[in-house]
């Protein structure tokens, strides 16, 4: 009996990461590691690369369909506020709960920055004011499309996708050969990242491998305390907050979200990354989930650059955390700015050198709390980036089923 390929990737994945696991307490300089995690290391780059190949081309197409089919529907202004209004309702459930929960569990307490002197002094942050982000952010918005795509600048790609897609809005039926090689495009692409899901399996147990091989086990029994409320707060949020909103707004039942969205889930928590990830994204709402072609190729990529739940939630639980660890009791005010700060570093910050460690320090800055902290964070940040891409890969998926129930329904009435 053939396996299905979800079920393929759930037990590659199980199988990366007991291999990884048996890997670990094996000597780093053996033949036996050295070669398995060359292995693991070419493999699971490949995926990934192969996945990155067709993003920009996918992202592209399907934004400008998407807007520029959108108009048939009069769904235009409905798809607009209902994506943001839903995105920005869940990164704000998200802040909530991460300093909430860092508040009642205090993961800071008993630990001190002297302990991490060594880690500190060694970090070389790069200082950010908040107007000089919104200045590299907007820079990084509007910028030569070519250099773009070239560069893979997924934030500037969407702003020429979406300003290409209402210039098609606007001119009526004059341009239909031009939006017609635009969905022959998607449509390809779609073709494309199914030939490569066939090597999913192969290279999430290579990604997850490499991972559990070779983390530090001694540092995440020192910040066990903040590791374990970073990953159960957002998996909270994942598992009970999102599909909650899913039920309530659409319907759609948790199970039978999970059970479609798998591969996608299982693709974000091996790469880390919500841009690779997307073309998977994108296959499992379209054909698993059956949303139009339109609201995903709108939806998906503008939440893989703005919709952060999973980013929100642990940036603001690690400022909480940094002020913890100094001795420093942050006011409402402060807690207020670092909720609005959180917000705006959660959506990103392409053609920033190191974005996301900007970002952070970026946060820290807001309320004074020292930024070379932030070197405490780096060596656990690639274990709880697994579990928050896949929550933010979630967003975007349960965006979708959201603004197309919305939509429809709004449509009908």
């Amino acid at each position: 009996m053939k396996l299905s390929l979800n079920l393929q990737i759930l037990i590659a994945a199980l199988l990366g990461v007991a291999g990884g696991w048996a890997v670990h307490g094996w000597p780093a300089d053996s033949a036996a590691v050295q070669w398995s995690l060359y292995s693991a290391n070419l493999i699971g780059t490949l995926f990934i690369d192969l996945l990155k190949m067709v993003m920009i081309p996918l992202v592209f197409c399907a934004i400008v369909t998407g807007i520029a089919n959108l108009r048939q529907h009069s769904q235009m202004n409905a798809v607009w506020k209902t994506t943001l209004l839903f995105f920005a309702t869940t990164t704000i459930i998200a802040i909530v709960i991460g300093l909430g929960a860092t508040h009642i569990v205090q993961p800071g307490a008993g630990l001190h920055l002297d302990m991490f002197a060594d880690a500190m002094q060694q970090f070389e942050s790069k200082q950010l004011t908040l107007p000089e982000f919104f200045t590299q952010f907007l820079h990084s918005i509007f910028m030569n499309p070519f250099k773009a795509l070239a560069d893979g600048n997924i934030i500037a790609i969407v702003a020429f996708a979406l300003v290409l897609g209402i210039a098609l809005v606007m001119a009526a039926d004059r341009y239909t050969q031009l939006l017609g090689l635009f969905e022959e495009g998607m449509t390809v692409c779609m073709q494309i990242i199914n030939w490569i899901m066939r090597l999913a399996p192969f290279g999430i147990a290579a990604l997850l491998f490499k991972l559990v091989a070779t983390q530090d086990v001694g540092l995440f029994a020192t910040l066990s305390k903040f590791i374990l409320l970073v990953m159960g707060t957002t998996l909270l949020h994942g598992l009970v907050v999102l599909p909650a909103l899913l039920y309530l707004l659409t319907g759609k039942r948790p199970l039978w979200f999970l059970r479609n969205a798998r591969e996608a889930l299982l693709t974000a928590f091996a790469t880390s990354s919500s841009n690779a990830t997307m073309p998977v994204t994108m296959r499992c709402t379209t054909q698993n989930m059956q949303v139009k072609p339109e609201i995903a190729g709108f939806v998906v990529p503008l939440g893989a650059t703005v919709n952060m739940d999973g980013t929100a939630l642990y940036e603001a639980s690690a400022a909480l955390f940094v002020a913890q660890l100094a001795g420093i009791d942050l006011s409402l005010g402060q807690q207020l700015v670092v909720c609005f700060t959180t917000m705006i570093a959660a959506m990103g910050a392409p053609g920033i050198p190191s974005a996301g460690m900007v970002t952070m320090v970026m946060v820290l800055q807001s309320v004074g709390l020292p930024a070379e902290a932030i070197a405490i964070l780096l060596p656990v940040d690639r274990l709880l980036d697994t579990v928050r891409t896949a929550v933010n890969v979630e967003g975007d998926m349960i965006g979708s089923l959201v603004v197309q129930h919305v939509t429809a329904s709004n449509s009908s009435s």
